[in-house]
């Protein structure tokens, strides 16, 4: 990557008037340079079985190159057309809930043979064209894959040959998975029952593992064939997107992103996030770091909201805030979806660069602002690489074990997820300005790293938990928290004492554990807010070297730990027993932050510090104020704008970027 990319979606197809040329001429003048286009078209790109016309692509990409735009071309294969699904009824995935009608994108079951067949062919079609376009500078393979909970009796076939290699005997399955438990122990893989019926959780788990493996073999798929049309320097990229609350709610469950990515050559993310008076950046900060630690690198920022949903429209200033805030993460594009809103169809609501009357207003004059900006700092942002010393790890089977075993009593609709707990202490490290990385449970050596985050490591096989303890043992540290090192990685739960390899490490142990109601946390070392209580889950630990720095008092169980360090080896360990606000988890990570190994910085949110160093070794800092009031701005002697002199103070939704 030579220079930021920054554009939008573009879909000729769905303007309701012919517009390409003045499209093209706005986003020259808006400092765009670079456009996605193709992924949504299936339907246009091949109308009837065998029959294709290019035409409107062959045109976006004569008007591309004449107006400097880069392209990114989307494989079509994310929304079928409809006369797919009437040749072959049975490509709508077959589900949890039933058969899948057809309408929605992303219903069908992409193990189907007939599905596969035409997908490879509209992919070769397409790739048959737009290789001859020197703007296009790569490819997305698909648009924000999941297996789309497909069930059929093929996909349920492929899992039994993939337990049959994995395990190799009956008898090794039965014991693995606990299938003596009500009479479901098997005495051949033929036996195998079908998943959406089971009541073992490790059976059921290991089909929600499988399902997440079908989308790293489908989009390896897809990559070996665009393998074949690629020229040197060409990308290949996806769009990984996270749980959906209306905006991006943290770990996506329905992939494996880190294994997926591995037939990138550039990682990409959706990022959408809360607006207006509910902007935090949160969502930008997390899934910045999930979307960098997936290749390590930087990485494009594919969707991202311009207007979007009605109720996200930006106040003036934000999407400026927005962007620097995703390249301040490592982002190298950021991209709006979309470019023009659509007339017609279930996201007519969703807004894009332009609004429905198609004039540059409001929005298109921001961005074109931004545009003017980030042609002049490109030289200088281009592949800032970050430096951070601390590191989250995430757990699909954890949060797969959340699932199955969620904070709540059983009958009850659970209120929280393993993305709460998650998003939980990512957003306290937010806050705080500890800027983190995110590491999966796929991997082993975090020795980079001055402390690891384990929010809710509820599944861990043996050799991840003793790989932590000598990450410790060697002068690491680690943040533990309740239901940490509870069942290995067939959620079967360890048989001694919990949480199971890291008793040590933590310095306790416990045997019971129950929804508190009313339990007040206090603690002499660290200033909580008045009233502070438990919530969700508490354990009820019994420290064995340990010291408690906040506790529990419950009139009944009485005194018990809430928040203890430990010293292990050459390093350490802190550990939170249970759940508590927001508010007090930032007074009591700026406690015990420090006993980690990790300085908390003097700055608090809403202003927000991301540092990160240039190509040419300069440091770079970005001052973002993630609020409508005007903050005091403190500035290093040493540092030098990058945008514009100084202000005194920060203005409401403000951006300062200095390097040293």
């Amino acid at each position: 990557m030579d220079r930021l990319l920054y554009g939008a979606a573009y879909y000729p197809e769905y303007e309701p008037c012919e517009r390409m040329e003045e499209d093209m001429e706005l986003m020259e003048k808006a400092g765009f340079n670079l456009i996605r286009v193709a992924e949504s078209a299936w339907s246009t790109w091949e109308p009837r079985d065998g029959e294709f016309d290019f035409s409107i692509l062959r045109r976006t990409l004569e008007a591309a190159g004449r107006h400097g735009l880069s392209v990114i071309v989307g494989t079509p294969t994310y929304a079928i057309p409809p006369w797919l699904y009437k040749k072959y009824p049975d490509i709508m995935a077959e589900t949890h809930r039933g058969r899948a009608l057809y309408g929605p994108r992303q219903s069908f079951d992409l193990t189907h043979p007939g599905y596969r067949y035409h997908c490879e062919r509209i992919i070769r079609k397409l790739l048959e064209v737009t290789r001859e376009y020197d703007c296009v500078i790569g490819y997305q393979l698909d648009n924000e894959t999941k297996p789309y909970d497909t069930c059929s009796e093929r996909a349920q076939g492929m899992f039994r040959r993939y337990l049959r290699n994995k395990f190799g005997t009956v008898e090794a399955l039965n014991r693995a998975f606990g299938f003596a438990y009500w009479s479901n122990s098997v005495s051949s893989f033929d036996e195998l029952p079908d998943a959406r019926g089971t009541v073992n959780a490790s059976y059921g788990a290991e089909y929600s593992a499988f399902q997440r493996r079908l989308v790293s073999d489908y989009l390896f798929w897809q990559r070996t064939i665009v393998e074949e049309y690629l020229r040197p320097g060409q990308l290949v990229t996806h769009n990984f997107d996270f749980e959906w609350r209306g905006y991006c709610a943290g770990l996506q469950p329905d992939v494996d992103q880190k294994d997926a990515a591995r037939v990138l050559t550039v990682a990409g993310c959706d990022i959408y996030h809360k607006a207006a008076g509910d902007l935090t950046g949160e969502e930008i900060t997390f899934g910045g770091a999930v979307a960098r630690g997936l290749l390590e690198d930087n990485y494009l920022v594919l969707e991202t909201q311009a207007q979007g949903n009605f109720s996200y429209l930006p106040y003036p200033g934000q999407l400026r805030l927005q962007a620097y805030s995703h390249i301040a993460n490592g982002a190298a594009c950021v991209e709006y979806w979309h470019w023009h809103s659509i007339h017609n169809a279930c996201e007519s609501y969703w807004k894009g660069v332009l609004s429905h009357d198609m004039t540059p207003g409001e929005t298109y004059r921001e961005c074109a602002e931004i545009g003017r900006e980030l042609a002049g700092l490109s030289h200088k942002l281009t592949g800032l690489k970050k430096e951070n010393r601390v590191a989250v790890m995430v757990s699909n089977r954890s949060q797969t074990g959340f699932n199955w075993f969620p904070t709540c009593e059983p009958g009850k609709t659970p209120d929280k997820n393993y993305s709460d707990y998650l998003m939980w202490l990512c957003g306290s490290l937010h806050r705080l300005n500890v800027e983190y990385d995110i590491v999966w449970d796929s991997e082993r050596d975090f020795g980079k790293y001055d402390l690891l985050v384990l929010p809710c490591l509820y599944s861990a096989p043996q050799e991840l938990l003793e790989a932590i303890r000598e990450y410790v043992r060697a002068g690491g540290h680690v943040l533990g928290t309740f239901r940490t090192g509870f069942s290995d990685e067939y959620l079967k739960i360890y048989h001694d004492a919990q949480p199971h390899a890291l008793t040590e490490v933590f310095g306790l142990t416990y045997d019971r554990f129950t929804a508190p109601v009313g339990v007040e946390m206090r603690s002499e070392e660290i200033a909580l807010p008045a009233g502070t209580l438990a919530t969700d889950w508490m354990e009820l630990l019994e420290v064995r070297g340990a010291k408690t720095l906040a506790t529990l008092e419950h009139p009944q169980w009485g005194t018990h730990p809430a928040v203890t360090v430990n010293a292990y080896g050459e390093g350490g360990a802190a550990y939170l027993a249970c759940c508590f606000s927001p508010e007090a988890l930032d007074r009591v990570l700026e406690a015990i932050l420090p006993r980690l190994g990790v300085p908390v910085p003097k700055e608090r949110y809403p202003l927000l510090v991301r540092r990160g160093v240039a190509r040419d070794g300069a440091k770079i800092t970005f001052y973002l104020n993630y609020s409508g009031n005007t903050l005091p701005l403190a500035v290093p002697p040493d540092a030098a704008p990058l945008l514009s002199p100084f202000p005194v103070e920060l203005p409401p939704w403000g951006v300062v970027i200095t390097e040293a």
